[in-house]
Formats: structure tokens, sequence, C-alpha cells
């Protein structure tokens, strides 16, 4: 009990320290954290997710050197991204590799922006990254996602004041990195309940005989690796 009592003093200290230096971050933490898990909330924008996923699709599948027809993003919040080239192949297995681990990377990556004071600029490449997914949905509701999300982006660009761009950048690092792992869990749920087929780690196995279950087992791996870089970065008490 002695010892309990020691753990949760220093976890209080630890976020008194926090709140008092942090506020913001906490507040844009707590924000994201409940977007994700609230159900209602996450059925609206987890469709955020999705254009990350489909990015992160297209941009693996133009590195590898593959060709791109576009990006479909659906009203259930599931997406497709249409390549062309070999059947089968490193750039193939490149491509659907890419999807799961994008909203993660990308949360961590507007985290490092964030935590040296380049908010703003996380927000202009967040919405450059948009216009660039916009050129390629091929879909109405696509594009009405990719619009309405971008939309809310530029304002806070060009009319929020530093304080909400700090927040603003802050919340959106955090969603990408909590809905990132939230996506990867809703993975690994479906493959329990025997909803297998065609998802990117069922395609992984085919293309490279590596079971299915290890292709989720990295993209948890990278996942909760961002989340902790995450919180390492927009909390770290300096």
């Amino acid at each position: 009990m002695g010892e309990l009592a020691v753990v949760a003093e220093s976890v209080v200290d630890a976020l008194t320290t926090l709140l008092g230096q942090r506020p913001s971050v906490l507040l844009a933490a707590a924000l994201a954290l409940v977007a994700v898990l609230w159900s209602v909330s996450w059925r609206w924008t987890r469709t955020v997710v999705t254009i990350a996923h489909e990015g992160g699709h297209a941009l693996t599948a133009v590195l590898a050197g593959r060709g791109l027809t576009g990006i479909r993003l659906h009203p259930d919040t599931s997406g497709l991204t249409v390549s062309t080239g070999a059947p089968a192949g490193p750039g193939l297995v490149f491509t659907f590799l890419g999807g799961y681990p994008a909203p993660s990377l990308l949360g961590l990556g507007g985290a490092l922006l964030v935590a040296a004071d380049q908010a703003q600029a996380m927000i202009w490449i967040a919405l450059g990254l948009l216009v660039a997914t916009l050129i390629l949905v091929r879909n109405l509701f696509g594009i009405v996602a990719v619009v309405g999300t971008g939309g809310l982006v530029a304002a806070v660009a060009w009319w929020g004041t530093p304080g909400l761009q700090d927040g603003f950048a802050a919340a959106l690092s955090w969603f990408l990195v909590f809905g990132g792992l939230r996506a990867v869990r809703e993975l690994q749920r479906g493959r329990r309940r025997g909803l297998r087929g065609a998802s990117d780690v069922e395609m992984l196995a085919r293309l490279t005989r590596v079971p299915a279950g290890m292709w989720a087992g990295l993209f948890w791996l990278i996942a909760g690796v961002a989340v902790i870089g995450t919180a390492w970065l927009l909390l770290g008490v300096r």
C-alpha cells in the first residue's frame, strides 16, 4: 500500500506540473481521446483517419513506381485506393503496407512540428496533403469529406490566432495517433469475428506468405510507438 501511495502521489505531481505548464496540450489530448473513444463522435470523425489511410496507400504506390487511378471514400468510413502495375511484387506490398501506419506516422510528424513550435507549418502541410488527396478522389462523398476537412484546416490556418493554431495542431496530432491505434484495433476485432477477405493484412499475407497476424502485429507496434512518441514530444516537461 505504501508503494502504491508513492506511485499515486508521483502521478498526481506529474499531472499537476503538466496542467501548469501545458494546459492546452492536455486539453487537446483529452478532446482527441473523447473524439476517438466515444462511438458517436468516432462515426463522424473516423473519415479523417480514412483519408490519411488512403493517402498512405496512394503515396506508397507512387513511391513504389505504380500508377495511381484514384481514391474513393465511402459513407461507412471505408475507403479504396486503386493503383495500376504488376499484380504482385514489392511495389504492391509497399502499397498495401502504407495504409494503416499512415495516420499514426502523420500524427507523430505533426507532434514533432508542434514540439518545435512550428504548429502553423504543420497546419499548412496538412492542408497541402488534403489538396493533393482531393485531386485523386473519384466519388462525390469523398470530395465532400476532403473539402469539409480541408475547409476546417484552412479556416484555422488563415484566421486562427497563434494560440488556436497551437491547440488545433496538437489536437490533430493526438487525434491521428489515437485514431490510428483504434483503426488497428478495429482491424483486429474484425479478423477475430471472421471478417477477413480483402483487408490489408490478408492481402499482404497472400503477397508475401507472411501470416496476416504478423502484419497486424506490425501495425499495432507502429501505432503504439506513435502514441508513446507523441506523448513524449507534447507532454515532456522541459
